[in-house]
């Protein structure tokens, strides 16, 4: 590579010998096929070395765009590099929507899907949740496709880039609906603690955003037509004007709120496209606890409160649903997501990161696949049930080890 390539933090350096652009799937799979070790860079909006290589490194920026929509059976096919930020306008012209998004639309679907990345809402699982099939180039150029109701679909969607190249995907939509979106301010902590349902059931997607001292703010998603969100009698406030999740920030880059209605697209996100998402200079990490021990991570989280302060840009608390997907950090439980959003200082981070996992052991946490993390991989696949699963169905799709690095070897060695 001419140039020093990095993630979109910039705190991750690419180690790789080649970045190739195939314009053609037949490019592509003459690159796969004749690659020691290849892996795949998405948007960059990972925080860890989850797409780094020593070998070939591929972006399918340069492949056809495909979005492919199906009205008749509510599908769309979409090519490997698509965003979210691009798929969603040409959903909203067929009146079509997803049932959930990121908090920001510039991740691809693939590499959302691929680490489990979520939405926020209490019946809503991990964005993987709507995946139909995945088509694949194979570590020998060869091509594979695997659906629902195949034996191997539910290892192969959140799998972390290590089964093969995705080109395309096949996902659910549903029918076009308006978000009106309201924030809320001055949330006590011992309602969150001890009502959390009341909170996070209030819309069809909330998230709050704290400080963990005193700072607790609700951002309350509201499908129009819905119940209006009733949280006056929780002692929190309506916002006086527009807010950015993080303070400071220029609300601007947030999406519309107070109430006013708009697409589905246009109000999910916390971010507009085109817009820096979250502050731009920063780390992140997540985890995901069962939502009904929810009240002790809260806890023990609040007794860090000075510990975090002076590397916490904020944190974002949301709820998601149980999924079936073998790797997902919701599989086969309800689960509260912790999400830190840290300033850029590596170092002044790491120890603090530490102290955050110790707290949250107790309570079973998984770490978000594509963000900074330091769990012990003996811990993580204790809380995995399908992880001995994963791992053969890794030997079976890539038994040469073609799509593997450092972070795959971590968690799954040979």
């Amino acid at each position: 590579m001419a140039a020093t390539l990095t993630n979109w933090a910039g705190n991750v350096e690419f180690a790789a010998r080649r970045l190739h652009r195939p314009a053609s799937a037949d490019r592509l799979r003459e690159i796969v096929a004749g690659a020691d070790r290849v892996r795949v860079l998405g948007s960059g909006h990972s925080f860890n070395r989850i797409a780094d290589t020593s070998g070939d490194l591929v972006t399918l920026d340069d492949l056809p765009r495909a979005v492919e929509v199906d009205p008749a059976t509510a599908t769309v096919r979409v090519g490997g590099a698509v965003r979210f930020g691009e798929l969603c306008p040409v959903l909203r012209r067929h009146g079509l929507a997803l049932p959930n998004l990121p908090s920001t639309p510039h991740f691809t679907l693939a590499g959302a899907y691929a680490t489990g990345t979520h939405g926020s809402g209490d019946t809503g699982g991990t964005l993987a949740a709507a995946v139909r099939s995945v088509e694949f180039v194979t570590a020998d150029g060869g091509t594979a496709t695997v659906s629902r109701g195949d034996g191997d679909f539910e290892g192969a969607v959140v799998s972390l880039g290590a089964l093969g190249v995705v080109t395309a995907l096949t996902v659910e939509a549903c029918p076009a609906f308006e978000v009106e979106q309201y924030v809320h301010e001055g949330l006590p902590w011992t309602v969150l603690a001890e009502h959390p349902q009341e909170v996070f059931g209030a819309a069809y997607s909330v998230s709050v955003f704290t400080d963990w001292a005193d700072s607790v703010r609700v951002w309350v998603k509201r499908r129009t037509g819905d119940p209006l969100p009733d949280l006056a009698r929780t002692g929190a406030r309506p916002a006086d004007g527009p807010r950015h999740p993080i303070a400071g920030m220029p609300a601007g880059n947030a999406t519309e709120q107070r109430g006013v209605p708009g697409p589905w697209d246009e109000r999910l996100p916390h971010f507009r496209s085109g817009f820096v998402p979250s502050a731009g200079d920063e780390l992140q990490s997540e985890y995901f606890v069962p939502r009904d021990r929810a009240a002790g991570a809260f806890a023990a989280l609040r007794e860090l409160g000075p510990l975090l302060a002076p590397v916490l840009q904020v944190s974002e608390i949301r709820t998601v649903a149980a999924d079936p997907h073998w790797l997902s950090p919701a599989h086969g439980r309800d689960s509260v997501a912790l999400h830190f959003t840290w300033t850029s200082d590596a170092r002044a981070v790491a120890p603090v990161l530490l102290r955050v996992e110790e707290a949250l052991a107790p309570f079973d946490a998984r770490p978000h696949w594509g963000k900074l993390s330091s769990t012990d991989p003996g811990v993580l696949s204790a809380s995995y049930e399908r992880w001995d699963d994963f791992r053969a169905l890794l030997r079976r799709f890539d038994p040469a080890g073609t799509f593997r690095n450092d972070l795959i070897d971590r968690y799954f060695p040979r």
